[in-house]
């Protein structure tokens, strides 16, 4: 059972979909979980085969577009500011938790990649989430991001740099594709991921292989880890990609040392994007609806009145 519906953040509109078992009566309030795509992505690409899964397990999902991207309103289109992003998470958790099946006291929240650190973060300061899955996540801060190679970090330093001067003088938006082939520029380099891109792209035709280059400076300051030990009593679970080639597994294990229990670690023999196809999807889904209904139980049948 799913349903369009929209929700209003920061004066603009988002739309997403609404998720509930279709077996519910009319007095049961079910546990929900809350979720968005990664980085550029929009809803359809790949997330409706997990949303599927945790209903059937019972759940109710609300999976959406942020701002700015996909079928959700905002211009300039493809911003993306994680801060905002999470402002979104935040206000689609006070959307569904006025809605008549819904347990307001059993939020979850889900997000894979980019969305696994915006997750971390929601879930960190929002008290409302009481258990949080973070899928092959970007639990990255700058210290970590310049770490991996200061010359990079300080070029493109200088490079928006001088595109926030050109901005500030005359207004233009400059955008950046977000995958390339081989030698053009682009914001995830590499062979894989320009791959796994365009297949996803076949899934979300309103998608756009492009953000702007504000965003990338948004990106660069944004921090779900220094703060994680906060997140506590709420439960975290990783779901972590030994071979993965854009948030390297070290990166990501020294984030999750730093969050307080109760927390889980899964590390998989697989590849960043593996996740999004059966058998991997499958068996993450599974991992997380373990966690979700060990951290928000099922459905209720108390009344809704």
């Amino acid at each position: 059972m799913r349903k369009d519906i929209v929700f209003e953040s920061k004066g603009l509109l988002c739309r997403g979909w609404l998720y509930l078992p279709d077996d519910i009566d009319a007095g049961q309030k079910v546990p929900m979980i809350v979720m968005a795509h990664g980085f550029s992505a929009v809803k359809e690409q790949a997330l409706p085969g997990f949303a599927e899964r945790f209903v059937e397990a019972g759940f109710g999902v609300l999976l959406f577009d942020y701002r700015y991207f996909g079928s959700s309103d905002g211009e300039p289109r493809c911003q993306l500011f994680p801060l905002e992003m999470v402002e979104d998470y935040r206000n689609a958790i006070t959307w569904v938790c006025q809605q008549p099946n819904v347990d307001a006291d059993r939020i979850g929240v889900w997000g894979t990649s980019f969305s696994g650190g915006l997750a971390a973060y929601t879930g960190t300061f929002d008290k409302r989430v009481k258990a949080v899955v973070a899928q092959v996540p970007s639990l990255t801060n700058p210290e970590f991001r310049r770490s991996m190679d200061p010359a990079r970090w300080d070029s493109v330093a200088a490079f928006l740099l001088k595109d926030r001067i050109e901005r500030y003088r005359t207004g233009s938006i400059k955008y950046m594709k977000v995958v390339a082939p081989e030698g053009e520029p682009c914001v995830l380099p590499g062979a894989d991921t320009y791959d796994a891109y365009m297949e996803l792209k076949s899934e979300g035709p309103n998608w756009r292989n492009e953000v702007t280059l504000e965003s990338l400076e948004k990106v660069r300051e944004f921090d779900p880890v220094s703060l994680i030990h906060l997140m506590s009593p709420t439960a975290l679970l990783v779901i972590a990609a030994e071979k993965d080639s854009l948030i390297p597994l070290d990166t990501v294990k020294a984030s999750y040392k730093r969050a307080g229990s109760p927390k889980e670690l899964i590390v998989h023999p697989i590849k960043h994007f593996d996740v999004y196809k059966d058998p991997w999807l499958t068996e993450v889904a599974n991992e997380a609806i373990a966690w979700f209904d060990r951290y928000l139980g099922k459905r209720s049948s108390d009344s809704i009145n």
